[in-house]
């Protein structure tokens, strides 16, 4: 088996930094359990942190990643955004509806309704 060049080094190193990063946005927005715990721990500042590093990873190294890089980290990326948008929008919602339990309940009672009558 031969030797990888330096350059084949160094992509895949890139490759497993990122997705490393990745999995701990996932763990960190609560969407798979921690692999120690094997329970779902969600801690959405840490999740920002992990998306902010790969944020920087894509601006300080933009021009310098192959074009298999640049699309991975920028779908990372997307997908990334994506799901800590919804999160901080779920954890609003439940805030509220702690706040203001007549909401939820009414919000409840609506879509009950709803699906019954479909």
């Amino acid at each position: 088996m031969s030797e990888l060049t330096a350059e084949q080094k160094h992509q895949a190193l890139f490759m497993n930094l990122v997705l490393s990063l990745q999995q701990a946005a996932w763990f960190q927005l609560g969407k798979i359990p921690h692999p120690e715990s094997n329970k779902i721990e969600r801690d959405l500042n840490q999740a920002r942190y992990s998306i902010d590093l790969l944020d920087m990873l894509f601006a300080r190294t933009k021009g310098n990643l192959h074009e298999e890089e640049s699309r991975m980290l920028e779908h990372v990326l997307r997908e990334l955004k994506l799901n800590y948008v919804d999160e901080i929008d779920r954890e609003k919602k439940d805030a509220e509806a702690a706040t203001n339990p007549t909401a939820g309940e009414a919000q409840q009672a609506s879509s009950a309704q709803e699906q019954a009558a479909s």
